[in-house]
């Protein structure tokens, strides 16, 4: 887990690139129902500490491959200990139930033999529609009037909607925050292509949050507070394909005793809802004393 709006790159000349992320979240077998996963490459930067969604995304991509006839539907992740960029994870998977129609998975990541991360997937063979309905795409800016925002990643746009710095302390709003979003190429793979739509789930629920109140924002996150994603929820809802733009749509719905509830949508540029979503953050004082944890190790 990391600060908001940044990744860890994979080198300090080298571009981060999509394509180097879609490598990352290929997990590989390493035994009965388990799989091991890629942290990347340490870069220059102080903090070494991996996304959780990029676990969460390789967590998805093990239970796709384990479950090779069925479909990832919904994941519920919680992020207890940070995965450092260095050793590769561990994905063991307790397979809970396995049928025709379903299955699900406790997938639980570790690292130098420590337990971090648990997920809780469940998969299933869609079936024909009985009735259907979704939440209609917000009604705002579009990509073309949105703000170009400074997150750099070959293969990836990112607009942000009526704001320009989302981790400003100055730029406050409702608690509220439209993420237009463009990758080129789109994964084919349903897997690969859900992994990548629950990756940026964890991204802006905190400074989502921030926004509403005025002299706060992530820029500040790991300086003066403590922040990081503790838990996303993430649901899929088929067809999980696109072309151009998708729109990430957050809602903070309360803040208050050191945690934040944010909830989310996915909607395609021509309005299908195809992942809603939801994180628990923690947003507290930083704590400088009595603490032998490294701040660059630090959630």
């Amino acid at each position: 887990m990391t600060t908001e709006s940044t990744e860890t790159a994979p080198g300090a000349s080298v571009q981060w690139t999509l394509q180097m992320l879609l490598d990352l979240f290929e997990v590989e077998p390493a035994g009965e129902n388990r799989f091991t996963a890629p942290t990347g490459l340490a870069g220059a930067d102080d903090r070494q500490v991996v996304e959780g969604t990029q676990v969460l995304a390789q967590a998805i991509v093990a239970a796709a491959k384990r479950f090779p006839d069925k479909s990832v539907r919904s994941v519920q992740a919680v992020f207890a200990r940070a995965v450092l960029v260095g050793p590769p994870v561990e994905l063991d998977l307790d397979v809970v139930s396995e049928g025709r129609s379903t299955a699900t998975a406790v997938v639980t990541a570790s690292q130098n033999g420590k337990r971090c991360m648990t997920f809780t997937v469940f998969t299933d063979v869609p079936s024909a529609d009985v009735i259907r309905h979704h939440l209609p795409r917000p009604d705002v800016a579009g990509p073309a009037d949105a703000n170009v925002a400074h997150m750099p990643m070959t293969g990836r746009e990112l607009r942000l909607v009526d704001v320009v710095d989302v981790n400003s302390p100055d730029e406050v709003g409702p608690p509220e925050l439209y993420a237009w979003l463009h990758y080129d190429p789109v994964p084919t793979r349903d897997d690969l292509a859900k992994a990548l739509i629950a990756y940026f789930t964890g991204h802006l629920g905190i400074s989502t949050t921030m926004r509403a109140h005025e002299g706060i924002g992530t820029a500040q996150a790991h300086l003066t507070v403590s922040t990081a994603p503790m838990t996303v929820n993430v649901s899929f809802h088929e067809p999980a394909a696109w072309d151009g733009w998708l729109l990430y749509s957050h809602e903070s719905t309360q803040v208050g005793a050191g945690m934040s509830y944010v909830r989310g949508t996915v909607h395609t540029e021509s309005g299908e809802l195809i992942a809603s979503f939801s994180q628990d953050a923690m947003i507290r004082p930083l704590r400088t004393v009595d603490t032998n944890i490294s701040a660059n190790a630090r959630l």
